[in-house]
């Protein structure tokens, strides 16, 4: 069963930068603060920086969405049976929070996360 979005991501080329940023406007600090990953609780939902790599680049589409999902792998194959094609693989992101990507059949990217605790 795919819940409500859990997590939004911004790629972004200076995580300090954007951190400090994304502080400001949302007038909190974050709660999570590594060289790979910010994250700020925004009234219960994650907004989460990325640093820029590969396809993942800031601008126009720079932005992912996480739907929450009961069952990471079985989710993950059901949208790949679905026409979906992978985009990330599944990634252990610390505490057992798993999150993979796949492209939609026009392009847009999915995210689905696993949250132990949800």
């Amino acid at each position: 069963m795919i819940h409500g979005p859990r997590t939004i991501t911004y790629y972004v080329t200076d995580l300090a930068q954007a951190k400090s940023w994304y502080t400001a406007v949302f007038e909190t600090e974050p709660y999570f603060d590594e060289d790979f990953y910010v994250g700020f609780d925004i009234e219960g939902a994650e907004l989460g920086l990325l640093p820029a790599k590969g396809h993942a680049q800031p601008g126009p589409g720079g932005v992912i969405a996480y739907w929450g999902v009961d069952d990471i792998e079985e989710q993950l194959q059901s949208l790949l049976k679905l026409g979906a094609k992978p985009h990330d693989a599944i990634e252990d992101v610390g505490g057992g929070t798993k999150v993979p990507s796949v492209l939609d059949p026009f392009g847009n990217v999915i995210g689905i996360i696993y949250i132990p605790e949800m």
